[in-house]
């Protein structure tokens, strides 16, 4: 009989991964943790959780396997730690942690203990993202050598709590300047500049217009040199009022481009030179011309699948973490992506301080 994996849950209001789960027949959610006692409750009963525990600790001392960290973002390092000294593999969500060292003692962590680390960045599993990232590798968009990613979304209602009470979010998001938030937009571009890195950014911001009581500004700006030189630009805006737009890319190549949807009917788009347009009367093309490309899990997927959240992607995110358990081979979004990424974040702060001064990010890859 092959071994059930039993994982356990931190944090009852981060649970887009339990549906993930759920598809995967050798995995079983066995746990759930919250210092909430009625979220608790109310949501183990929801999704038939057997056990829960208001205590982290003793959850870590049960016999799961694997823990999927769903806390506020200023949590998730001590409890990554504290998962893999307990031996158990962990399933992170963004960002991988608040600050430089906390970032270093993650990479030192799982290195040690040799268990499965993964961030849950789950737009990289955006359909859309897959899409592109096939149609790169065949070289029908050249080489690419620049990209944007953008998060617009107005966050400041979540500033504080429907009790009234303060949130996590006004200090660990909204009370602090630069690209708090990079991984959503750096994620699926990094996905498709494939074995290269961020070397060096630089980050201003627009200042405090909207809503002056918070730290962030209105909008911010990261420019990314990546290792080969190409050029990536990420814009993250939680204050400005504005409709949301959460996964906006764009790439261009040296034969294409692709641009993600703005808004009011438009549409994921592309042009690429083999659709044969003299060059002074190209014309976008619907990216859904070539569906039929998407990888073939996603055009297989079950109407369950679909529903597992993130326009289908929070099961394939599942799936891939799973493998990597499985077999010890490296993840989707291993540590070193992980920290990379967040640390573009980190940084952007020390570059905005500074009048937008580059800023090198570290390979954490090296000792």
């Amino acid at each position: 009989m092959s071994k059930k994996w039993k994982v356990g849950i931190v944090g009852a209001r981060g649970l887009s991964t339990v549906l993930g789960f759920n598809g995967i027949p050798d995995a079983e959610v066995a746990a759930l943790c919250d210092t909430d006692a009625a979220l608790l409750e109310n949501q183990s009963k929801k999704l038939n959780i057997p056990h829960t525990y208001r205590v982290y600790d003793d959850m870590l001392l049960s016999d799961i396997d694997i823990v999927v960290v769903a806390t506020p973002m200023q949590l998730h390092c001590e409890m990554v730690l504290k998962a893999l000294d307990a031996g158990k593999h962990v399933l992170s969500e963004v960002t991988a942690g608040c600050s430089m060292d906390e970032l270093w003692w993650i990479v030192d962590a799982v290195e040690r203990t040799g268990l499965t680390y993964m961030m849950a960045e789950n737009y990289c599993y955006i359909p859309q993202v897959q899409l592109v990232g096939e149609l790169i590798r065949r070289g029908m968009l050249g080489d690419i050598y620049y990209g944007e990613g953008e998060y617009l979304h107005d966050v400041k209602s979540l500033a504080v709590y429907p009790d009234g009470r303060t949130s996590w979010r006004s200090y660990w998001q909204l009370g602090k300047s630069g690209n708090f938030y990079p991984t959503h937009s750096l994620g699926p571009l990094m996905s498709w500049f494939a074995g290269d890195r961020v070397k060096t950014i630089c980050c201003m911001g627009s200042g405090r217009h909207v809503a002056p009581e918070f730290r962030q500004e209105d909008t911010t700006l990261t420019l990314c040199q990546l290792e080969s030189g190409k050029l990536v630009r990420l814009r993250t805006d939680c204050i400005s009022p504005r409709p949301h737009n959460l996964s906006y890319y764009s790439v261009q190549g040296t034969k294409g481009v692709y641009e993600a949807p703005r808004g009011l009917g438009d549409q994921h788009k592309l042009w690429l030179e083999e659709m044969g347009d003299a060059q002074d009367h190209a014309k976008w093309r619907p990216l859904s011309d070539y569906n039929h490309l998407l990888p073939a899990r996603y055009l297989n997927a079950t109407e369950e699948q679909k529903a597992a959240g993130h326009w289908g992607g929070d099961f394939f995110i599942i799936e891939d973490f799973m493998h990597a358990v499985r077999t010890g081979e490296r993840p989707a979004v291993d540590i070193y992506d992980a920290c990379s990424w967040t640390a573009v974040g980190l940084l952007s702060q020390e570059s905005l301080k500074n009048g937008g001064k580059p800023v090198d990010i570290p390979d954490f890859r090296k000792k």
